[in-house]
């Protein structure tokens, strides 16, 4: 095998590129000796992120329709519709214990990207026995074939789960676009393999038009991911049944990249979770921004704040990472200096022992061990 020793994904560029920030702490930066008040700091920090980001505004809450409200496992189940002011109805499903009194703790959980657009919040849920067969090989392969958004909601929790800007619900349909932007397929059947993976190619052929478009709209595919799941947070905190100063998110991959960003900007979220999304820029500048989708990035925000750092505008607020310690997404030496400044920005405000990472073996995946200690944090930061 060639060594690769000192290689980089952009060649020649790459130690040049990476000179501009890897030895120096970005200018807001809670490490920063100048940054003394956590407070001070965390106002002047999240306005510029704010400003990076540019974050479309969605309105107030939309008119929610329930379509459907049953009983499936043990779990009350709501499958309800949203219309935010551009593309189609947004589908989510609402989950918690069939008979559930007062008003619950309520978490937010972020679906994956996983390569799949077809479809959004049923990767992580199970409404009936008759799951679509894509979506128990997807939960195999990722979460140790169970449904992790039923089994937190089992716990005492309801838990929403609504589809993401590009994703089942939300997804750019094929007939939506110019015949020459195609590629000679058609919108296909739900219960089609072959069409729903010639859609997911496809889909994702497209994201660098999505992006380019966004950055000429003014805007970021993280601040559109902000605002819409800042309406299923203002949806769910609205809720009867939901104890609003009890709100959690999490997700894995795609999803922990959306709870980084919630996360960090919204302060409703008082414990987080961010599973396998992790890392600092300069390990997607150097090694692997091509395993990542464009939904990630934010011109000029790594001059101000490394990637770990959004997430650290929550503090002193309760926060748990998972790692794979060989996820393929990401180096592990990289995914160790995000902990490091996690760590270093959790000690300085006083609260070290409300931030915690851990790691598992294998590669990237939310697995049942990872469930487990995830279950337990949220249990004890929202049930104390």
């Amino acid at each position: 095998m060639e060594d690769e020793t000192g290689l980089n994904i952009i060649g020649p560029y790459g130690k040049w590129a990476d000179s501009f920030n890897r030895n120096r702490i970005p200018s807001l930066s809670f490490r920063r000796p100048g940054f003394k008040n956590v407070n001070t700091w965390r106002k002047k920090a999240k306005q510029r992120l704010l400003e990076r980001i540019e974050a479309p505004e969605l309105g107030g809450i939309p008119k929610i329709t329930v379509h459907k409200q049953y009983e499936y496992d043990g779990l009350h189940i709501e499958e309800i519709t949203w219309q935010l002011p551009y593309g189609r109805p947004t589908e989510a499903i609402l989950l918690k214990p069939a008979n559930a009194k007062g008003k619950l703790p309520g978490i937010l959980g972020f679906h994956d990207h996983g390569g799949n657009k077809y479809f959004g919040c049923h990767k992580i849920t199970k409404v009936s026995d008759s799951q679509h067969p894509l979506m128990t090989e997807h939960q195999a392969k990722y979460y140790t074939g169970t449904a992790w958004a039923n089994d937190l909601a089992k716990r005492g929790y309801a838990v929403l789960v609504s589809d993401a800007f590009t994703f089942g619900s939300r997804r750019v349909m094929i007939e939506d676009v110019p015949v020459r932007l195609r590629n000679g397929l058609k919108d296909g059947r739900p219960d089609d393999r072959e069409s729903i993976a010639a859609y997911n190619t496809w889909a994702a052929s497209q994201e660098p038009i999505m992006a380019k478009s966004l950055f000429c709209a003014g805007t970021t595919w993280p601040g559109v991911f902000f605002a819409e799941d800042k309406i299923a947070l203002d949806i769910l905190c609205s809720r009867p049944d939901v104890d609003a100063n009890q709100i959690g998110c999490a997700g894995l991959s795609g999803g922990g990249l959306r709870t980084a960003f919630m996360a960090g900007i919204d302060p409703r979220i008082k414990c987080a979770i961010n599973v396998g999304f992790t890392t600092t820029w300069s390990d997607f500048l150097l090694h692997k921004a091509f395993t990542h989708t464009w939904m990630a990035y934010v011109p000029i925000l790594p001059n101000e704040l490394d990637f770990p750092e959004i997430m650290g505008l929550r503090v002193p607020l309760p926060t748990l990472v998972l790692n794979d310690s060989e996820d393929q997404l990401y180096t592990l030496p990289e995914m160790q200096r995000a902990e490091a400044i996690l760590t270093e920005i959790y000690k300085k405000a006083g609260a070290a022992d409300r931030f915690k990472t851990s790691y598992y073996p294998g590669l990237h995946k939310f697995d049942k061990d990872m469930q487990v200690e995830a279950f337990e944090w949220f249990d004890r930061w929202l049930k104390a």
